[in-house]
């Protein structure tokens, strides 16, 4: 009988109580074993040799399970955040050549845009790295790149921080600070120690277009940035379109493990001045249409007489 071999003993299977003997007291013999089946423990038996006959091999489960993982990192790298590798000393000291950041690519799919002092990844808009020879990947490499687990070496991206955006009024002279809408920025606690502002080469006064950003590598004195291309199309800005995203963390090495906040002096409201001088006159002209064309209509309505 079967539930006398799943558990081992070896009696007869007429002893009392089994099918036999329930058929001679006149009870069927199906009853009878299902109920000497709950009593014995054989279903708890026959459970677990369901179990054991349905569990899968874990190397049959393993294709599933890296496939899974394929599938979910794509995606992470796709929309949420991507490992990249600083090439350069164009950023020391915030980054280190050989340090691995992560770029957050999942704002501006919601519509955010580049702000002051953010450090970000940007394709080459053309122009900017022609000169640059990449590293030839290896097969490793290539796979680790794909799956977003390593930057890709065949892009031609750069990291630089955002001085200036859509609307600002950007400068610099020679032995001076840079301005942003005529308020200088104090830039000694992020640009590299023993730099000056834009010495090597000064710039502006420059409007930045609607839709671009000017952008400056930390190392003021070793960052080929849009301080050199401005005889490129876009006059040394960056389309935002070209942007992939803003480097939030600073992920390996772990010992240089740190964030990538915005400096506090991108924080003066002097910044805006420009929008905000705009504002009042802005806010006027929106009233002083009204008045006027209620005072032009008066004039020109037909006047009764009495």
């Amino acid at each position: 009988m079967a539930v006398g071999a799943r558990s081992g003993h070896e009696e007869p299977e007429d002893r009392p109580g089994g099918p036999a003997h329930a058929e001679s007291a006149g009870e069927p013999a199906d009853s009878a074993t299902a109920s000497g089946a709950e009593s014995d423990g054989g279903a708890s038996g026959g459970s677990t040799a369901r179990k054991k006959k349905n569990a899968r091999p874990f190397w049959k489960e393993l294709p599933l399970l890296i496939g899974v993982a394929l599938i979910l990192a794509l995606l992470i790298k796709t929309f949420l955040v991507q490992a990249f590798s600083i090439p350069s000393d164009s950023m020391q000291n915030t980054l280190q050549r050989g340090d691995r950041v992560l770029v957050d690519k999942l704002t501006p799919w919601f519509g955010s845009e580049p702000e002051r002092g953010e450090v970000v990844v940007f394709h080459d808009p053309g122009g900017w790295l022609e000169d640059t020879q990449a590293p030839e990947p290896n097969a490793v490499q290539k796979f680790l790149s794909f799956i977003g687990l390593m930057p890709s070496a065949e892009e031609k991206d750069l990291i630089k921080r955002v001085i200036a955006i859509g609307g600002d009024t950007v400068e610099c002279k020679k032995n001076g600070p840079v301005e942003v809408n005529g308020t200088a920025l104090d830039d000694k606690s992020f640009i590299f120690e023993g730099n000056s502002a834009c010495d090597d080469q000064p710039f502006g006064p420059i409007k930045v277009p609607k839709g671009r950003i000017w952008v400056m590598g930390d190392h003021r004195q070793n960052s080929l940035d849009s301080r050199y291309h401005q005889n490129l199309a876009g006059g040394g800005t960056v389309s935002t379109d070209e942007v992939v995203g803003r480097a939030i963390v600073i992920a390996w090495p772990v010992n240089r493990w740190a964030t990538l906040p915005i400096p506090k002096t991108f924080d003066q409201p002097g910044l805006n001045a420009a929008a905000a001088a705009a504002a009042p006159g802005a806010i006027g002209l929106a009233g002083a249409v009204p008045l006027v064309l209620w005072r032009r209509r008066r004039r020109t309505s037909p006047r009764r007489t009495t």
